[in-house]
């Protein structure tokens, strides 16, 4: 799913456009928060329609998949074609169909299966909400809650339906649904939207608005009505674009071309037909749309089987041209188990010891821990004996100002970052905070406060009285070091990401072993777009970086021309993976995180990222280099095509001879080379790679062809030697080109290289009288002996050629005067 969860259109008709049966009407009903509804009235509302079950289906439905797959463009041109070859008798040269249906074939079976395992991955990691049914709490999937439902909501989760508050109070951030960061306060009787999650408190709701009536889904609804589609990576899109331009000139030619060879070279209506079916089949790039569509099917599958969860097929591309990861400290660098430490006094006479403990005690005892410190916290200090002190009030923690508050009758007590909760008198602890910093401890400051603390208004650092530091460490996750390692050598950036003070980040991030480490800055110095995309470029650890803060560096690191992944588990994250290139959750963390996230770690496991952006480049980096394949022949037919219709011979090849060299050079080998390991990063736009491959030798088919039909017409040799000749000069450059494209070679490639060399020959040897190949004279075989002798020469001096001319353009292009941004704007 898209990181707003817009679900897919499940292609059907309108809800209102279907006849619905009817159902019963069930009256709003004004929960008892402490009962819930009972079996019977969950039930009733279950039978009327009244469940939280989406709009539509995130992943294509099955029937949709077998359509896709049949229903094509192309598969219709196809179709016509050969029912063109039936018409006039060349039933021979219908066998591309073969090729067609087993593309067909291969491509349905292949996202079936890569639907299937997604389905069941989403399953096991949907997130449960705790639901009050018949007095108990019990934990449902938020697609069996019904309206009406009591549920209780806590910091990190995201809201799965419309629903007011009952009890309690929380701060809700609606950005994923209004764009406004700001947290909003909950308290009893505010309504609280679908898609929006709370960054602190808990509270417990009542649902109003399920499923398809709910804000959220509306939202969905209008997108889709509105045309809106999640949008495609840069490799789908160029894709798209020369399929449509393909699609665009295949009718006209194919029109031109048989009128060609039928009333201006008056050749026989089959020997037309056979010649512009060969035109248009040579044009089509037919396995290659297939080609990718697998690919990723069977990375998603890959990715799968690895436990973690694909919600966009999109991100695999960007997970191939991520050159920057961001990660937190806590959770991915560290254990996400904390542990606090003892107490250090800075008050003793005032608060001894017993004092602070009781004071601790009353503070975290009976209390519901929302983030791994407060856990931290809880479970030193909470659960130890003595009678706490009966709390008034309470402001939960927010990583907006950094600090949580009880208030007692004993006085007000606030728990938060040293550097904000003391503020202006940070330098009075700094000689005992900086020691634990440098040892990569987070440390909270304990303080007394004489008024409730308002978060709204902010403290009054004058107005506190200091009372201890509480150490909290967590131990440095084991495989951490190997992790960043690799992606070092991958030449990924990485940039450590903190709520903590930097100088505890930077040593927790040397001890990791990531690069630039002792490069740091404290984010509430970045008061300015220019200083952030400053930092961004030299620092390497950012600290007491706020949530709106991470959405900063991620979008002045993609201003800077990278591509972003960005790692998360907390609700302060969740902004953040949104707007980056790819968002990483972890499964543990926080529900909205992995709401957002287009890849989840369903095991949680950082180690487990190096696996993952290998399978992302090892899919782009073999689609890349199997597309250049098909494009060689898409040039060469698309040009010959072009020239053919002004010169007087006729096409040189029939349908069945394509489809051997398609098979040969094209087909089965891209399928092979697509499915390897290719872990190097992707570099530049994907179809001027592709391109910058393929012309070398679609150009080298073309101009060794031209010749070859040069010498034909000069020593008046029989069409037969014609299409022999230009079928075994193609499949030469086919294996040159095929030779290129398996460089560096290793054992597999050789094998695949001899292989269908051996293929090749048997198929001449076996079936050439099949294939329409003649056996040829002493003239033919002067002039194949002399072409097949200058195709390497004619393909590398293509290749350097067109280097020359791409890079004198480059220089040409560097060398134009541009406008700056303000006369763009203007």
């Amino acid at each position: 799913m898209s990181k707003l969860q817009l679900p897919r259109p499940a292609g059907k008709q309108p809800a209102a456009a279907q006849p619905q049966p009817e159902r019963p009407q069930v009256p709003l009903l004004e929960t008892d928060p402490a009962k819930g509804l009972t079996a019977e009235q969950a039930a009733q509302r279950m039978a009327a329609g009244l469940d939280n079950h989406a709009a539509a289906s995130p992943t294509r439905s099955e029937t949709e998949i077998i359509r896709d797959n049949i229903f094509t463009f192309f598969n219709l041109v196809f179709i016509v074609l050969a029912l063109c070859l039936a018409l006039v008798g060349s039933f021979a040269n219908m066998t591309f169909l073969g090729v067609v249906i087993a593309n067909t074939i291969i491509g349905t079976v292949q996202q079936l299966r890569s639907k299937r395992t997604v389905d069941q991955l989403t399953l096991v990691a949907a997130h449960k909400v705790r639901c009050l049914r018949d007095g108990k709490c019990i934990l449902l999937p938020s697609e069996e809650l019904v309206r009406d439902d009591i549920v209780e909501f806590t910091s990190g989760e995201q809201i799965c339906a419309d629903a007011v508050v009952c009890t309690g109070s929380a701060q809700a951030n609606e950005a994923l649904i209004t764009g406004e960061a700001e947290p909003v306060p909950k308290n009893v009787g505010d309504v609280l939207r679908s898609g929006s999650f709370l960054v602190s408190g808990r509270c417990t709701v009542r649902l109003t608005h399920v499923g398809a009536e709910s804000y959220a889904s509306k939202l969905a609804t209008e997108a889709r009505e509105g045309g809106h589609k999640v949008a495609k990576g840069e490799m789908m899109r160029s894709l798209d674009g020369l399929i449509r331009v393909i699609g665009i000139a295949l009718i006209p030619m194919g029109v031109v071309m048989f009128l060609k060879q039928y009333v201006s070279l008056e050749l026989p209506l089959r020997d037309s037909v056979e010649a512009t079916v060969a035109a248009l089949i040579g044009m089509i790039p037919e396995g290659l749309y297939l080609l990718t569509s697998v690919a990723l099917a069977v990375s998603m599958v890959r990715l799968a089987q690895r436990k973690v969860l694909a919600q966009d097929m999109n991100c695999i591309e960007t997970l191939a041209r991520v050159d920057v990861l961001c990660v937190d400290k806590t959770g991915t660098i560290t254990e996400a188990r904390m542990e606090a430490g003892e107490p250090l006094l800075l008050a003793p006479d005032a608060w001894p010891q017993d004092r602070v403990y009781t004071v601790l005690h009353s503070i975290y005892a009976g209390t519901e821990p929302d983030n791994d410190t407060a856990r931290a916290m809880v479970q030193r200090f909470g659960k130890q004996n003595g009678t706490p002190w009966p709390r008034q009030s309470v402001v939960p923690f927010n990583s907006a100002y950094k600090w949580s508050a009880a208030t007692f009758a004993e006085g007000s007590f606030v728990v938060g970052a040293p550097e904000f909760v003391a503020g202006a008198r940070y330098a009075e602890l700094a000689a005992q905070v900086e020691p634990l910093l440098e040892k990569g401890s987070r440390v909270l400051l304990l303080a007394r406060c004489d008024a409730e603390p308002d978060p709204k208004v902010g403290l009054d650092a004058d107005k506190l009285e200091f009372v201890a530091l509480l150490p909290v460490a967590n131990r440095i996750r084991p495989e951490a070091p190997e992790t960043f390692r690799y992606f070092a050598e991958q030449g990924v950036a990485v940039k450590v990401i903190s709520g903590d003070n930097p100088i505890a980040v930077s040593e927790v991030a040397r001890q990791a072993g990531i690069e630039g480490a002792e490069r740091y800055v404290d984010a509430a110095t970045l008061d300015t777009d220019e200083k952030v995309a400053e930092a961004v470029r030299t620092c390497t650890v950012f600290g007491r970086v706020t949530p709106a803060q991470k959405r900063k560096f991620v979008k002045a690191l993609q201003a800077d021309g990278h591509t972003v992944a960005m790692t998360g588990d907390g609700v302060n994250d969740v902004l953040a993976l949104k707007d980056a290139d790819c968002g990483i959750a972890m499964a543990s963390g926080a529900q909205a995180a992995s709401q957002v996230a287009q890849l989840v770690l369903l095991e949680s496991d950082f180690s487990g990222l190096p696996a993952v952006v290998a399978e992302g480049r090892r899919v782009i980096n073999n689609i890349q280099r199997s597309a250049s394949l098909f494009l060689v022949k898409n040039i060469f037919s698309f040009l010959l095509t072009f020239i053919s219709l002004f010169i007087t011979m006729p096409y040189p090849l029939q349908p069945l001879q394509l489809s051997l060299l398609s098979m040969v050079t094209i087909g089965i080998p891209s399928f092979i080379l697509a499915l390897e390991p290719n872990h190097e990063m992707v570099h530049g736009k994907f179809i001027q790679n592709v391109l910058r491959a393929a012309l070398p030798g679609g150009l080298s088919d073309l101009l060794l062809i031209l010749g070859i039909e040069a010498f034909v017409f000069a020593f008046e040799l029989p069409i037969g030697t014609l299409t022999t000749l230009t079928t075994l000069l193609l499949l030469a450059v086919g294996m040159a080109v095929l030779w290129d494209v398996c460089k560096p070679f290793t054992v597999a490639h050789g094998v695949l290289w001899g292989g269908m060399l051996i293929l090749a020959g048997a198929a001449i040897a076996l079936l050439g009288g099949f294939l329409g190949l003649e056996r040829l004279d002493m003239r033919g075989m002067l002039v194949l002996i002399v072409f097949l002798l200058l195709v390497v020469q004619t393909l590398h001096s293509m290749e350097r050629g067109l280097t020359a001319v791409g890079d004198a353009a480059a220089l040409v292009w560097k060398r134009l005067p541009r406008k700056s941004k303000a006369e763009e704007n203007y």
